[in-house]
C-alpha cells in the first residue's frame, strides 16, 4: 500500500517570515518533520510541496523529495490545502503515473509530532475502513462557553455563544466542569483517503474519525509565543532522550 506524506511549506509566511526554514534549536523548522516521517513504519514516500526554491533545497537536504514547485497561485495566504495536495497527486500521477491510497498533510509548522503519532494516525484510518479521514484532537483549554465577542454596540461585551445554542444561561459564571468536553484538531497532520481528496474535495470528508495528541505534541506554529513554546517542549524532549 502506498501512503504518501506531503509536507507543505510555503515561502510567504508572514507572522514569522521564513518560518518553515527557520532554526529550531540549530535545525531548519521543516527539518523536524522530515525526520520523524522518515522514522516512520508506515510512509511509503515523502514529497515537500513549496513555492520557494530555498526551501525546496533545505527540504533536499535533510531527504525529503521536492519532485515540483507549487505554482504561487496555490501558496496565497487563503489557498487551500485541497487546493495544493490535489496540485501535488495530479503532478504526480501524469508525470509519474504515481497514486497512493492514502495521503498525510504533515505541517512543519507541528515540530513536535513524532513518527510513532504519525503511525498512530494512519493505522487508525487502516483499522477503519468506513472512515474518509483521521485527525489528532486535544482536550482545549479554554472552554468556548466562556468566550466573549464585542457586541453590535462596541462598548460592551456580549457571549459569543448565544443561550440558544450552549443551553446554559451564564454560561460564563458557571464552572466549566459543567459543560461537555470541547476538543480541537491539533493541526499536526490530517490522513486522508485517495478518495476523500479525489471525490468530495476535502480533508476531512463525512466521516472524520480522531485520536488523541498530548497538548505539548501538538504545538503548531502560528507566532512568536509558539515558536518559544516549541523550543521549550523540544529541547525538554531532547535532554529526556539524553538521560533515559
Amino acid at each position: 500500500m502506498e501512503i504518501l506524506a506531503v509536507i507543505p511549506a510555503r515561502g510567504g509566511s508572514k507572522s514569522i517570515p521564513r518560518k518553515n526554514i527557520r532554526p529550531l534549536l540549530g535545525k531548519p523548522l521543516i527539518a523536524w518533520v522530515i525526520g520523524e516521517a522518515k522514522r516512520s513504519k508506515r510512509l511509503t514516500r515523502i514529497i515537500v510541496s513549496t513555492d520557494a526554491p530555498e526551501i525546496a533545497a533545505v527540504a533536499r537536504s535533510y531527504g525529503a523529495e521536492v519532485p515540483f514547485l507549487r505554482p504561487p497561485e496555490l501558496a496565497q495566504d487563503l489557498s487551500t490545502d485541497v487546493e495544493f495536495l490535489l496540485h501535488a497527486l495530479d503532478w504526480l500521477k501524469a508525470e509519474e503515473r504515481y497514486e497512493p491510497e492514502i495521503v498525510l498533510r504533515l505541517p512543519p509548522t507541528a515540530p513536535l509530532c513524532t513518527a510513532a503519532r504519525i503511525d498512530e494516525g494512519i493505522e487508525k484510518l487502516l483499522r477503519m475502513p468506513e472512515a474518509d479521514a483521521v485527525r489528532p484532537i486535544t482536550e482545549v483549554s479554554k472552554h468556548p462557553y466562556k468566550m466573549w465577542k464585542i457586541a453590535s454596540d462596541p462598548r460592551w461585551l456580549e457571549p459569543f455563544l448565544a443561550r440558544e445554542l450552549t443551553g446554559f444561561p451564564g454560561g460564563h459564571d458557571l464552572p466549566r466542569q459543567l459543560f461537555p468536553k470541547v476538543y480541537m484538531q491539533s493541526g499536526a497532520m490530517d490522513v486522508i483517503r485517495l478518495r476523500t481528496l479525489r471525490e468530495l474535495r476535502s480533508t476531512s470528508g463525512k466521516k472524520l474519525a480522531f485520536f488523541f495528541m498530548d497538548g505539548r505534541e501538538s504545538i503548531n506554529i502560528d507566532d512568536e509565543l509558539d515558536f518559544e513554546m516549541a523550543e521549550f517542549f523540544m529541547r525538554r524532549r531532547l535532554r529526556e532522550k539524553e538521560t533515559s
